[in-house]
């Protein structure tokens, strides 16, 4: 499988050739993405979900940003109407799979999580992990970005293939 090094440029390029299916799939993703993280962790208040914890200011930018990125990463995987059907390149999923389940732990309540809960105890939930929960939405929304990047930027690589 060829690997791409990442590009701003290259990525812009892709992000500026997205029609409006593609567009579409990052809003519906985007969406799907923010229910998905947001319902179970009560950042988005429903009737099936709560949590012994407020809500912190920080949880709603965490959450923005997560779904926008994942949104985006999501649609690198629509195929194009128009693409070439050369190999394509799968850089940055994985790195989109642990961001995006590592926002699931940065904004959900610190005392709700049943691991975190085990292994520190109400107490240690709230006075070691809850300050890590910020840090940890950091590192996930730059691994979204990271996946978004390299998935982006292989996009309009031209891809070389060996002669045999």
């Amino acid at each position: 499988m060829p690997s791409f090094p990442r590009s701003w440029s290259r990525a812009g390029a892709a992000l500026r050739g997205w029609r409006t299916r593609q567009w579409t799939v990052a809003g519906v993703g985007a969406l799907a993405t923010a229910i998905l993280v947001g319902a179970p962790t009560d950042v988005v208040p429903n009737p099936l979900f709560g949590r012994s914890v407020p809500v912190q200011w920080w949880n709603y930018p965490a959450l923005a940003v997560t779904a926008v990125l994942a949104g985006i990463v999501l649609t690198t995987y629509v195929r194009q109407p128009a693409a070439p059907s050369g190999p394509k390149t799968h850089n940055g999923g994985r790195l989109g799979l642990v961001g995006g389940a590592l926002s699931f732990f940065a904004v959900g309540c610190p005392v709700c999580n049943k691991l975190v809960l085990l292994l520190l105890g109400a107490s240690g939930a709230l006075s070691y992990w809850a300050p890590l929960q910020p840090l940890l939405a950091v590192v996930s929304a730059g691994l979204l970005a990271e996946a978004a990047l390299r998935r982006l930027s292989s996009e309009t690589a031209c891809p070389v293939t060996a002669s045999a």
